[in-house]
């Protein structure tokens, strides 16, 4: 591959990624308007209708293919199987968050993501840390104890969400399929489980869908798109931005969430402060050594 090739990829890599974490960035929109569901039904709702509107975008892009492909490689299965466990339980994590009122620590754990990217990048891709990024790590940690021992709350959602989503990261980069292709097999392997949670709330008469509002209905069904989208558009990035740069595109989403936050009226705390003052300070950090890369030849 030449450089100008490389060059396209990079820029189509960017442009995927910053559309992929504005996306995420207003999730909590869609989840506060959804709080009267239950935060496992809103997971299952984003699996069960995920799958058709994928499987219409394999048809468009002529990729049936590909996944037939997959089904025939049973390693490639199993990984694509453990990447699926993997961001189910970030959304759903994510999604009780949000309606939890615990925007703020699922914004840290996206904040958090960005340097745990770096961290398994030269661990696993042999990339190198510079001192900046060193110092980064330092100061992301600092403010992730301050929270636990001065606030007196670990943040084990934030954490949870932070490991699980790279882990999610690192298996989409290193699983030689396509974007979309991946994508649809991962919501493929979630549906059946999907489907039988939906079946079961509405044994219990617990099942919001078909039971609410015109309006309620179709967002629930818009679940789909609105997983699929992003999801598609974060998979395009990770195959073409090395895992650093993924990461530092990654202080776009939990900015948003942050605002996001102090929109629903969430109470930032003396050690929440102190906690994303560390953050921003390690962010300002990470972006300031980014730059400077740029400019070396």
């Amino acid at each position: 591959m030449n450089a100008e090739n490389q060059n396209d990829m990079a820029k189509a890599g960017l442009t995927a990624g910053v559309l992929a974490y504005f996306m995420w960035g207003f999730f909590p929109v869609y989840f506060k308007l959804t709080d009267q569901t239950a935060a496992l039904e809103i997971l299952a709702h984003r699996i069960v209708w995920s799958v058709p509107f994928g499987a219409l975008i394999i048809l468009l892009r002529k990729q049936w293919g590909d996944i037939r492909r997959i089904f025939s490689k049973p390693a490639t299965l199993l990984m694509l199987t453990l990447a699926a466990c993997l961001i189910a339980l970030n959304w759903a994590l994510y999604i009780w968050a949000v309606q939890s009122n615990q925007i703020f620590q699922a914004s840290l754990g996206y904040y958090i993501n960005p340097i745990i990217f770096v961290l398994i990048g030269i661990i696993f891709f042999g990339e190198k840390l510079s001192k900046l990024q060193f110092a980064a790590v330092i100061l992301a940690a600092i403010g992730v104890l301050i929270l636990t021992f001065y606030g007196g709350k670990f943040p084990w959602i934030a954490l949870t969400l932070a490991v699980s989503f790279t882990a999610y990261g690192v298996i989409r980069k290193k699983v030689e399929v396509g974007a979309m292709p991946g994508l649809f097999i991962e919501t493929l392997v979630l549906l059946l489980p999907a489907i039988g949670l939906l079946l079961w709330l509405n044994a219990q008469n617990d099942l919001t869908f078909a039971h609410t509002t015109a309006s309620m209905n179709m967002l629930l069904l818009m679940a789909g798109p609105i997983t699929v989208l992003p999801l598609l558009a974060f998979a395009i990035a990770a195959r073409r931005l090395r895992l650093s740069t993924l990461g530092f595109l990654q202080f776009i989403g939990p900015s948003i969430q942050f605002l996001m936050g102090i929109f629903y009226g969430e109470q930032l705390s003396p050690a929440y402060l102190l906690c994303f003052a560390f953050i921003w300070i390690a962010v300002g950090v990470f972006a300031w050594d980014a730059w400077r890369g740029k400019k070396k030849p």
